[in-house]
């Protein structure tokens, strides 16, 4: 596939992966061997070891490099090993500009791993890129980018910090989890590498755990297969079978998201119980303009602060019975959490509500189940909350 022009959905079910030539499986098989057969020292097939290779990894890297547009791909064992992997590429001294509202394991790989090793993070509000470049320093070497974030749903010029990280000499690593290689293509708005929880919306089914980086600097990926060997946060065969298999129909498992989504968001936003909305496809959103032009859709998380703090917003989550309360997101089934006491908690508490994370916010994921059973199960929350209220 790589020598033939296809489109997207063209290329979530064949990038990557051609019929096994041993057997003609149409379907990539699983390789669970940890060892492979060599004709002499170092006269192997192209793999030897399988943290250092394996072949249903490399259909996966091939697959996700070619959703994100990029020259290559770097599989691992979770978004968090991605992410850590990357930060590898940092020592003592430096310093990193990240956005203010990020995943909670981010916040705490910057805050409690890398901070005792020297390696400084300043976390701000990226929405004004004249802002980023103020808070550029001499020692500053990233810009670690989510958008749209996690939870608050704020979305931030990926072109405008692009250009601050060439005119600094930069890296900018853009976690781009939320939108998918569906709705958003950081590295063609110049990005320097992508990265993503593969848990999430490209596995599509809540049941694998991994990650992947993604980019065409060939200095940089040399350095991220470096590492995914040293260091060893590698995905498992099976694992990287089960990504290819969500990958199939990411594209149609987006788009009913999406659509179930924006109808959710507009009803929330006119809910009497409802304090905020957070969907960058309303108008009301302040990243609405931004969303649209570097967007082709506004996805499918939204986030609500209703009335009631937490005593309501416990009752509502207790009381949904579609909607599952659980942690994680993008999977076909809607998943509904409570950011500062669970996917957030290891965000002090100042941060957390200086950003809006408030007990009474709540985080959904938007599954592709009936649509009208989504809005009713969202009308027995409210009812409970109303009731402890």
């Amino acid at each position: 596939m790589a020598s033939v022009p296809a489109k997207f959905d063209t290329l979530c079910i064949h990038a990557g992966q051609e019929p096994d030539p041993s057997s003609g499986a149409v379907m990539t098989p699983i390789v669970l061997a940890s060892t492979f057969v060599q004709d002499g020292p170092g006269a192997h097939k192209g793999y030897d070891y399988s943290r250092a290779g394996n072949p249903t990894r490399t259909a996966l890297e091939g697959c996700l490099a070619a959703l994100e547009g990029a020259k290559h791909g770097i599989a691992f064992g979770s978004g968090c090993g991605a992410t850590s992997t990357l930060l590898l590429g940092l020592k003592t001294g430096d310093h990193v500009l990240v956005g203010d509202d990020v995943y909670g394991g981010t916040f705490r790989i910057f805050d409690r791993v890398l901070k005792p090793f020297g390696v400084e993070a300043t976390f701000m509000d990226m929405s004004s890129p004249a802002k980023v470049r103020e808070a550029v320093r001499p020692n500053t070497k990233m810009l670690w980018v989510e958008t749209p974030s996690n939870p608050m749903l704020k979305i931030f010029d990926i072109a405008a910090m692009a250009q601050i990280a060439k005119e600094k000499s930069l890296l900018l690593a853009v976690d781009n989890t939320f939108a998918t290689p569906v709705l958003q293509n950081p590295l063609a708005l110049g990005a320097t590498a992508v990265v993503h929880s593969t848990t999430k919306y490209l596995n599509g089914h809540s049941d694998v755990v991994g990650g992947a980086i993604m980019t065409s600097d060939d200095a940089l990926a040399e350095r991220m297969h470096f590492l995914q060997k040293a260091v060893g946060a590698v995905p498992s065969p099976f694992d990287c079978y089960m990504v290819l298999r969500g990958l199939k129909t990411l594209g149609v498992r987006m788009r009913q998201h999406v659509k179930s989504a924006e109808s959710l968001a507009h009803y929330l936003e006119s809910h009497p119980q409802v304090k905020n909305v957070y969907y960058p496809g309303l108008v009301s959103h302040p990243g609405h303009a931004l969303a649209s032009k570097q967007m082709r859709a506004p996805g499918g998380m939204i986030s609500v602060e209703i009335d009631g703090g937490l005593v309501a917003a416990s009752a509502f989550l207790r009381a949904v019975r579609v909607f599952v309360c659980a942690e994680s997101l993008g999977g076909v089934e809607s998943l509904a959490e409570h950011p500062a006491i669970m996917t957030h908690a290891s965000v002090p508490k100042e941060a957390r509500e200086a950003v809006g994370i408030g007990d009474g916010l709540i985080r959904l994921s938007v599954g592709i189940e009936d649509e009208g059973d989504l809005r009713d199960d969202l009308d027995r929350g409210f009812a409970a909350a109303k009731a402890a209220g």
